[in-house]
């Protein structure tokens, strides 16, 4: 009978837990993706820190959020603009700023990390991180195109930690990818699946693996387009129209590089070949290493595989 409490007790405890809802959020990195993160949580509700490197990058990252919420509002209260400048207000009073992650995740229920495709520091971060973090507190990435497990390995909380790929610009995309690593619990998966929904967003369930879905599915397309236009089999500007006229996407491939950023691009193409070199979609391109060589990088820099004013 005392096992059987003890189990029935485990139980409940797992439940109240796996139903816990994240309150506060914690997000590592102040530029496109990690502001676009804060706005939407702030936005429903959550309270919100957002960390980075220095004051005046959140500043600039706050400014940016007022911006987001002001064009939001305008929509929302066109008929009261004056609850709209209220709304913008109470979102923002949800979003407080930091240098020093360490010292405002003691009391964080999750933290969303939204720097630099690297490795190393994301790992560094985590690190650091797993050593001041409550026991409950769940890690999660925003990368797009880095295995969540490998930046796990640097912390002890490999059960509490999966993959939250946001898309930009996050307030506008509905879709978040929830990646689940073999390591991954149940519960941790539940609750990151219930935090997107909280946001409003539309959660796919995702294993490991390179690129997620949709990014597995977009960058060889992409890569493709590339290669087409290399063996002269159709030139940029009739590879765009033919993918929007013929296939319905809204941007060609190539209006979709120099969107993405050209290095990006490169650095998750580099990243996967390494991975699996025999992948032949997974094959380097020389003109995508030529323009990045040439920081020809896209919008930008004004220039990439078309020309920006």
């Amino acid at each position: 009978m005392a096992f059987i409490t003890r189990q029935f007790i485990r139980s409940l405890s797992s439940s109240a837990a796996r139903h816990a809802a994240i309150k506060h959020v914690t997000i590592i990195g102040g530029g496109l993706m990690g502001a676009g993160i804060a706005q939407v949580a702030a936005s429903t509700g959550h309270s919100v820190v957002l960390v980075d490197t220095s004051e005046d990058i959140l500043k600039k990252s706050i400014k940016g959020i007022e911006t987001s919420l002001k064009r939001v509002a305008k929509k929302k209260f066109a008929e009261k603009p004056e609850d709209g400048e209220a709304f913008v207000q109470k979102v923002v009073k949800n979003i407080a700023i930091a240098t020093d992650a360490a010292s405002v995740v003691k009391g964080t229920d999750l933290v969303v990390e939204a720097i630099v495709e690297n490795l190393k520091i994301k790992q560094n971060i985590f690190g650091s991180l797993d050593k001041v973090a409550p026991e409950h507190t769940i890690f999660a990435s925003n990368t797009s195109s880095l295995p969540i497990a490998d930046i796990a390995s640097s912390t002890a909380r490999l059960d509490r930690f999966g993959g939250l790929h946001f898309f930009n610009p996050v307030p506008m995309m509905k879709l978040v990818e929830v990646i689940k690593t073999p390591s991954t619990s149940q519960q941790t998966f539940d609750t990151l699946l219930d935090f997107s929904k909280a946001l409003g967003k539309h959660p796919v369930s995702c294993k490991d693996t390179p690129g997620f879905i949709v990014n597995r599915l977009l960058v060889p397309y992409m890569m493709e387009a590339i290669r087409l236009h290399e063996r002269g089999h159709g030139s940029k500007e009739d590879i765009d129209v033919a993918m929007k006229l013929g296939a319905g996407y809204p941007m060609g491939p190539f209006e979709l590089l120099d969107y993405v950023g050209l290095d990006t691009s490169k650095f998750i193409i580099d990243g996967w070949h390494a991975m699996d070199p025999d992948n032949p979609l997974f094959s380097p391109s020389p003109l995508l290493n030529k323009l990045v060589s040439e920081g020809k990088l896209g919008k930008k820099t004004g220039e990439g595989f078309y020309k920006y004013k």
